[in-house]
């Protein structure tokens, strides 16, 4: 294996983990099965047990009711020892009967405890009987003759009143189980050995085509830069973790073009912004003497003899001034863009803030719709005004001299959303020209300079805000504008 600067490679490291990985899953799984395999041999042994008790219990019950032996007497009991024996012979079993004070009625097998109490049950067994809810008590002996289990419990009446105790010794036969348990194992050490060389094998394999795809993905990463066009990377038949590697690698790369042009945007912006102000200042600066000064021509000829003259020199000094203000807005409008003050965001009832703002028009045609008269939401009162008249001022001017402006203003309140809609009936927006509308400079009007679209958009995202459209070139065009609660606070 290939070593770099002392450090194991990582193909070594990949097939030393799959081994490893495989072989202690083997013996995780050896002992699991062992482990499992002797749970079900007790469980099977307690099921085992607890059967030929219910049957002990039936056929005692049926003894002790057909030969009516109560009151109970051992010397009564001892002339039907035949029948109690015949009943450890059909059902293979040894088992005792004592009274309820413990003194016996029948036995065939007692073990040393017992015999070494004088045949007879311990005092607290017996009130361990009573305790348990289920009246019965089981405890683990070991002695001479081996390990087994001791059962004691209440024999029942049909009133199902205790009138004896049965004592049933269960010997657990596991010569079987044990030879089967052995046989298995050695099949599965067999089994898992076979395994593991192929294991190791395939860790071979894998850890080589695993490190190939990795070193391609290595250099494409290497050769990646910001300002750059940088390529996807495509493999053949790649595993589902290289896959998702490469997909990720893929996505990142479409991050960056994304960033890149954002960066592009910003900059763009940046360029937009300080042209504005130079464009402001230089347009800005002589236009106020130029207005003065025309003015001041005006006053001269106020006193003129001639009509046609004083006539001939007001409609040339109106003209005059109507585009020296002309001038002056486009200033201001480049102005504003360039130098957008900071939103002083404060909690307000943004319903009632855009019905005032469509009430700056006075037209008769601006529907305003909400379904709540109050929702309330962090903004720049200034700012969003500016945002609704300019939203509601495009549309009207959209819709042209052919037919009447009809302008809808509609604010829907969802559980984290605002969504805020300004419909107009104009001539909608060519498709071609879908990705500038937001853009400075950009205008379908005959008028104006194309920058309140994009005054809109920037006010909108200090809000953290998004703004879309859907238009139509018959029924017009429908600004969204998306606000998320909470994400201002």
């Amino acid at each position: 294996m290939r070593m770099i600067e002392g450090k194991i490679s990582l193909r070594t490291r990949l097939f030393l983990a799959m081994v490893i990985l495989v072989f202690t899953a083997c013996i995780m799984i050896l002992v699991a099965t062992y482990f499992q395999y002797d749970s079900e041999s007790e469980s099977y042994n307690q099921f085992r047990m607890e059967r030929k008790e219910k049957q002990l219990f039936s056929q005692i019950n049926y003894l002790v009711k057909k030969n009516n032996l109560f009151p109970l007497n051992a010397d009564n009991w001892s002339n039907y020892k035949v029948d109690f024996e015949s009943v450890r012979s059909i059902l293979n079993v040894d088992y005792s009967i004592f009274d309820l004070n413990g003194n016996p009625l029948y036995t065939n097998f007692l073990p040393l405890k017992i015999i070494a109490n004088g045949y007879r049950i311990d005092k607290k067994i017996i009130q361990l009987i009573d305790s348990n809810p289920s009246k019965r008590y089981i405890e683990n002996n070991i002695d001479e003759i081996g390990k087994f289990q001791s059962s004691y419990s209440y024999l029942l009446d049909s009133g199902g009143n205790a009138y004896a105790i049965l004592f049933f010794p269960y010997f657990e036969d596991v010569s079987f189980s044990e030879n089967e348990l052995n046989t298995f194992l050695q099949s599965l050490y067999q089994i898992y050995l076979l395994m593991l060389v192929i294991a190791i094998g395939i860790a071979y394999f894998i850890s080589k085509y695993v490190t190939r795809s990795l070193e391609t993905l290595r250099l494409q990463i290497n050769s990646t830069g910001l300002l750059k066009k940088n390529k996807k990377i495509y493999l053949n038949n790649p595993s589902r973790e290289i896959d998702s590697l490469v997909k990720s690698y893929n996505k990142m790369i479409d991050d960056l073009e994304k960033s890149a042009e954002k960066l592009a945007k910003n900059e763009r912006e940046q360029a937009w912004q300080e042209m504005a102000k130079q464009v402001a200042h230089e347009i800005k600066n002589p236009l106020t003497p130029m207005r003065l000064s025309i003015q001041n021509f005006q006053r001269r000829f106020d006193n003129a003899s001639n009509d046609k003259n004083k006539i001939n020199v007001e409609e040339f000094s109106n003209l005059l001034i109507e585009q020296i203000d002309v001038m002056s807005n486009v200033a201001t409008a480049f102005s504003d863009f360039a130098t957008l003050p900071k939103a002083q965001l404060k909690e307000a009832n943004i319903v009632e803030i855009t019905r005032r703002a469509t009430e700056i028009f006075e037209y008769e045609n601006i529907i305003f719709n909400s379904k709540n008269n109050k929702i309330m939401f962090p903004l720049d009162r200034t700012q969003w005004i500016r945002v609704m008249t300019n939203l509601i001022q495009n549309g009207i001017q959209s819709v042209g001299t052919e037919k009447k402006a009809k302008i809808k203003v509609d604010i829907d309140d969802y559980n984290d959303k605002i969504m805020i809609s300004v419909t107009d009936n104009g001539v909608g927006v060519d498709p071609a020209l879908k990705n500038k509308i937001f853009e400075p400079m950009f205008t379908t009007k005959t008028k104006g300079m194309g920058l309140g679209l994009g005054i809109v958009k920037k006010i909108i995202e200090i809000h953290k805000g998004k703004i879309s459209y859907k238009s139509d070139r018959k029924s017009g065009t429908k600004f969204i504008i998306e606000l998320t609660k909470y994400l201002n606070k």
